[in-house]
């Protein structure tokens, strides 16, 4: 298998570094921010694309190490937001978030 599967991969990946600058986003993460520049983020502060609320939140992701996980519905689709901060030991390298489309009532497994 040698392809760019993060490109191609169905739920929108967007990355940022350590100073909130977009550093990569996948197709689909692109064809998702197209209202807001697509593709023309990359470079950009993700702080900047947000409100004072949600740039605190980003802030408090980057602090500590707990991933922000939620759901919400826009145009009749359910996504999964997965935001997460990255870190090599104790240092602060990032911002990963997975927005995954998902049915509005998933099967739920408990495994023991």
């Amino acid at each position: 298998m040698n392809f760019d599967w993060l490109k191609v991969f169905t739920g929108a990946i967007t990355v940022c570094d350590e100073n909130y600058i977009i550093t990569y986003m996948n197709d689909s993460s692109k064809e998702t921010f197209k209202e807001d520049g697509g593709e023309s983020l990359i470079g950009k502060n993700l702080l900047d694309c947000h409100g004072e609320d949600s740039r605190k939140k980003l802030i408090k992701i980057s602090k500590g190490k707990n991933p922000n996980v939620y759901t919400i519905e826009k145009a009749g689709i359910k996504k999964l937001i997965y935001q997460c901060p990255v870190y090599d030991g104790e240092i602060f390298k990032g911002l990963v978030e997975l927005s995954l489309q998902i049915p509005f009532n998933p099967e739920h497994f408990k495994r023991d």
